[in-house]
């Protein structure tokens, strides 16, 4: 997918490029970059990285990836956090990104992945250094097509706020938890005998649904209509272009266009949340969109929950909804 977080060793990665967080001599180092050089082939990498440094804080040089699944490894040079001028620090780290993701594409990489640069013993906030990274992906991806995976190992590096934290967790308390606890529970055996001779008096739990807004009521008007026909009216109706409905939804041009012509395709649940997060949509026309691929809303599912929750307080980012899943260990929204 064009922008994930993962929780995985960086060197194992099948992708075209990895990036390593290097020091300006290029000299191997400890943490990432001397895992990096001891999965490549130390030897070798050095001789490649010794010819192409040095390079300046900011800056990125490239070389083969040797030994690992990646075919370039991008050295990225970071700087060291200095508390008493963070602005210059943020430039630096920020160029970092850009640099290696500029190479990346003019060596016709269409994958790449980071680590957490300059979080490590140069000292910058773990936090600040996720906003940084993130920013920079996100820029550069509303000109390129890339899939940029960042592997993140701890979740002090996520700044999802307490008060949205804490709102959730009272959401998923309140909305999966006692459903869980309902569904789970099983008749005694005699309460299954008086329940074949009594009347029933149970109906099951419902929703009211709120009646539809006129636009989104003439979309489902014919059941028989292709997902894609009724993606593509609500792209229109939205007022929004291809590009910026699939590159807010977190999805790669390529499986976007499998949707848009595929007459027959149905993409799966996960895509079709991040559809319906970068249309804007309300929980009902979700509702509805999702029943159109013959999906629902389960109160079953905590990654429902949460995705219900941000739908239903009108908060459309998905990198925002994205770090609160990964809090939880959940998959994220999008898709290749």
């Amino acid at each position: 997918m064009p922008f994930t977080m993962i929780r995985q060793d960086i060197t194992r990665l099948k992708v075209d490029a990895i990036v390593n967080a290097a020091n300006t001599a290029l000299q191997r180092g400890g943490g990432v970059c001397g895992a990096i050089f001891r999965a490549a082939g130390p030897a070798q990498l050095q001789a490649a990285c010794d010819k192409a440094a040095p390079i300046k804080v900011g800056c990125a040089a490239i070389t083969p990836g040797f030994a690992l699944p990646a075919k370039f490894i991008i050295h990225a040079a970071g700087p060291v956090y200095d508390r008493r001028d963070p602005a210059k620090c943020e430039a630096l780290l920020r160029s970092a990104y850009l640099e290696a993701l500029k190479l990346a594409a003019a060596h016709g990489c269409g994958s790449i992945a980071f680590p957490l640069i300059s979080s490590g013993i140069y000292g910058y906030p773990k936090a600040e250094a996720l906003r940084v990274a993130k920013a920079a992906i996100q820029d550069f991806l509303t000109e390129h097509d890339m899939d940029v995976c960042l592997a993140v190992f701890d979740k002090e590096a996520f700044a999802v706020s307490k008060t949205l934290l804490g709102e959730i967790s009272s959401y998923i308390d309140e909305h999966y938890v006692e459903e869980h606890s309902f569904k789970r529970r099983r008749l005694l055996e005699v309460e299954k005998k008086a329940s074949a001779f009594a009347p029933s008096t149970y109906s099951a739990p419902f929703m009211e649904t709120a009646a539809l807004p006129q636009g989104i009521a003439d979309l489902i008007d014919n059941l028989d209509e292709p997902f894609s026909d009724t993606l593509l009216k609500l792209i229109d109706s939205k007022g929004k272009t291809d590009a910026e409905v699939y590159k807010k939804a977190n999805l790669s041009r390529k499986l976007f266009s499998k949707i848009r012509t595929g007459k027959n395709y149905t993409p799966k649940k996960p895509t079709i949340l991040a559809l319906a997060i970068a249309l804007e949509l309300t929980l009902d026309e979700t509702d509805n969109l999702l029943e159109r691929a013959g999906y629902a809303l389960s109160h079953a599912s905590k990654f429902d929950v949460i995705v219900e929750y941000f739908l239903l307080h009108g908060k459309y980012d998905i990198f925002e909804i994205n770090e609160t899943l990964f809090q939880y260990d959940l998959p994220l929204l999008g898709g290749n």
